[in-house]
């Protein structure tokens, strides 16, 4: 698999929900902090999105995605003025009075719809310290890429078909995986982490033979003559793109794997030290230890 379909791969979703909610009039919804990422996408009208702790709220029109991936309280509104209500509450109330996947009031003038994912395990920063607090996709050409599985995950929520929940979750998981694709290609010039450095094609092509081949024994110079680079000039980009150096990054991703082995297979300690290019137990036992912040078996009993 390439990277970012590695990283999605082992940061399992614990849960996720697709839904969405139809707005008219005057409105003020206010949505606490969160797990994980949320990611929606306007079908229809306009309304203003606010996060806290960001300086500029953003106006959403028809075709537009975002992405919350820092868990921050926002509002969505239609008027900035307008004091928020409780929206946990609010859609409670709905769900209760049986309107279905959490209509507000069925106005027709702003229709949202989306999913939020909440992953597996200690290290989810990987994929979210990567991404800032907010992420806007409005690109007439993103729109457009996004604009096939946004129309299905609608159909799904609209019509109610048997099996119409478990399409939605998955519709809304390519939505996810599309708007990601789109935020590092937006933000590829400015953006600091391993996300951004896949639309670098050098730097790229060095996380995904790190990630393809995570036993072999790396070095900078052999990872440089296999794209190509000098020495020199891949650890000063990879380090400006990525925020750490080869090896710094070959480790992480070492140990990432190692922590959901030990988790979801049987296999010994001592195999998978092996499997990623350890020769000794008490080596990747280190290792694990400093990237991870405890021992193996530690770990496995906190993820019990």
């Amino acid at each position: 698999m390439d990277p970012l379909s590695d990283v999605l791969s082992l940061l399992k979703p614990r849960s996720y929900m697709a839904g969405g909610f139809d707005a008219g009039g005057d409105w003020s919804l206010q949505f606490p902090q969160h797990e994980g990422i949320k990611c929606y996408a306007i079908v229809t009208g306009q309304c203003w999105l606010a996060v806290e702790g960001v300086a500029e709220p953003v106006l959403l029109k028809a075709g537009d995605c975002f992405l919350l991936p820092r868990g921050l309280p926002f509002r969505l509104t239609s008027d900035l003025s307008l004091p928020p209500q409780d929206a946990r509450e609010l859609l409670r109330r709905r769900r209760a009075a049986g309107t279905g996947v959490g209509l507000i009031n069925e106005g027709g003038e702003c229709f949202l719809v989306g999913g939020h994912f909440v992953f597996n395990g200690r290290h989810t920063s990987i994929l979210l310290e990567a991404l800032p607090p907010v992420s806007h996709v409005h690109k007439e050409a993103d729109r457009e890429a996004l604009r096939w599985s946004l129309e299905k995950l609608v159909q799904e929520l609209i019509e109610r078909r048997p099996g119409c929940e478990l399409v939605a979750q998955h519709m809304a998981h390519m939505m996810l995986v599309q708007a990601l694709r789109l935020v590092l290609a937006q933000e590829e010039n400015d953006g600091v982490g391993w996300l951004y450095a896949l639309a670098d094609p050098q730097i790229g092509n060095a996380i995904g033979a790190l990630h393809s081949e995570p036993a072999q024994r790396w070095t900078l110079e052999s990872l440089a003559q296999h794209i190509g680079m000098s020495r020199s000039t891949l650890a000063l980009k990879f380090k400006q793109t990525v925020g750490a150096s080869p090896m710094e990054y070959l480790t992480r991703w070492r140990m990432l794997l190692a922590g959901d082995r030990l988790v979801h297979t049987s296999q010994p300690v001592s195999a998978i030290a092996q499997s990623l290019g350890y020769e000794s137990d008490s080596a990747f036992s280190t290792a694990f230890k400093r990237v991870m912040g405890c021992s193996p078996r530690q770990y496995v009993r906190d993820q019990a």
